[in-house]
């Protein structure tokens, strides 16, 4: 060859680079074992049963049952909705409800993702009052 090389270094370097070349092409995968792509699992997850515990605080009437499963899809507003009707809450009154005793969610937040970040035991604990308790 013109390098100074024989035509079986040539040849073997063919082959080794054919195998670095096979070696880099990513391996077959199967996909009966294939994970769910992140969508189904949002999917999954937002259809997902939250467990709530609600505890009365301050002048706020007892309920009688106390835990509830929700769908972790819905908004704190749904299960302040849930509440006023439930304690028979006047239009005009206030109602307040809280995450472990310390601050007051958005209308706009979902059960999910509060059970998610403040969830114990497996159920969410809100508090709710008629005036205001904490934070």
């Amino acid at each position: 060859m013109a390098d100074g090389g024989t035509a079986e270094d040539s040849l073997e370097m063919t082959e080794a680079q054919r195998k670095i070349s096979t070696s880099a092409q990513p391996a077959a995968v199967d996909n009966h074992n294939a994970q769910p792509l992140k969508s189904e699992t949002l999917k999954k997850s937002s259809k997902k049963k939250v467990e709530v515990l609600l505890k009365a605080a301050g002048d706020a009437p007892i309920m009688v049952k106390k835990k509830w499963v929700v769908d972790g899809s819905k908004q704190v507003s749904y299960i302040v909705e849930f509440i006023r009707k439930y304690i028979k809450c006047e239009p005009q009154d206030s109602l307040f409800v809280y995450v472990g005793q310390c601050f007051a969610p958005t209308p706009d937040q979902t059960l999910q993702n509060l059970y998610d970040c403040f969830g114990a035991d497996g159920k969410l604990v809100l508090h709710y009052c008629k005036t205001q308790a904490w934070g």
